[in-house]
């Protein structure tokens, strides 16, 4: 079962170049279609379940707006 992961966009850093989007391995983030920020720009967000926490998405942004949360989990004893 591959690991559980999610992000957080700062919205005021983020200027929507979609770098994180591309280099997502996992296909799960998007530009806003609803949302635009205070520069004007569509913030990354996540599209759906998926994502792995590998944080290439924040190595990509050229603004370290994207915080990765990786969850721990408990591995049983055999």
């Amino acid at each position: 079962m591959p690991p559980k992961g999610s992000i957080k966009v700062n919205d005021f850093y983020c200027k929507g170049c979609e770098l994180c989007v591309t280099a997502c391995p996992q296909d799960v983030l998007q530009l806003s279609p609803d949302r635009i920020n205070t520069k004007g720009y569509h913030p990354a967000e996540m599209k759906s379940d998926g994502c792995t926490g590998c944080g290439t998405c924040a190595t990509m942004c050229p603004e370290a707006a994207i915080t990765v949360y990786r969850a721990v989990t408990q591995k049983a004893d055999a």
